[in-house]
């Protein structure tokens, strides 16, 4: 049986829930994908909306080719013209009384057991509040950096502005002094 970190790797967040996905359940509850949802579609009335869901062509496609890309789904898996199907919580929970075999017994206790520790750090006041902490922190430092590097950019364009000054009144001073040089009479040879 695999250990809850990799279960919790094929929950997906998908219309705003929480769902595993048949193929994944499949392959936890060592059943053919096409015999589970076989199973599923012969007790329907026990998968409400809210347990369980069809996933539009769009949505299989995008989890198909992200999932192709990332090794989440295996990559000779084809939907062809069936569906993808992702189960709630509730019908994850709901598949046990579908799936009868021992294997579909443990796989269900350990994947409820993902679901509840996921929901678990989701809900955990001190983990995110202290990871909201440390971003806040690492915000207030990158402004303070901002407003130092504005500091030193505004200080640099004084200082250039007050160079640029001295350029100019540089070269305005030696303009005059050409101008000065000009009228002084030639020392030298006369060329004939």
């Amino acid at each position: 049986m695999k250990d809850l970190t990799s279960i919790q790797t094929k929950i997906y967040e998908i219309r705003g829930q929480r769902v595993m996905l048949d193929f994944d359940l499949a392959e936890l509850y060592q059943v053919e994908t096409r015999s589970l949802k076989q199973a599923v579609r012969r007790n329907i009335e026990r998968f409400p909306e809210d347990f369980m869901f069809r996933l539009t062509k769009d949505e299989s496609n995008y989890l198909i080719n992200i999932g192709k890309s990332q090794n989440v789904i295996p990559p000779d898996y084809n939907i062809g013209s069936t569906e993808l199907f992702a189960f709630t919580e509730m019908g994850v929970a709901m598949l046990s009384s579908v799936l009868r075999s021992k294997t579909a017994i443990q796989a269900n206790i350990v994947i409820m057991r993902a679901f509840v520790a996921m929901r678990n750090y989701l809900l955990s006041p001190s983990v995110p509040s202290a990871e909201l902490d440390e971003l806040r922190r690492r915000v207030l430092a990158l402004e303070r950096g901002i407003e130092d590097t504005n500091a030193a950019i505004n200080d640099l364009s004084e200082d250039n502005r007050q160079e640029f000054d001295d350029v100019y009144m540089a070269l305005a001073a030696l303009a005059e002094k050409k101008k000065e040089t000009s009228e002084r009479p030639v020392i030298g040879y006369k060329k004939n």
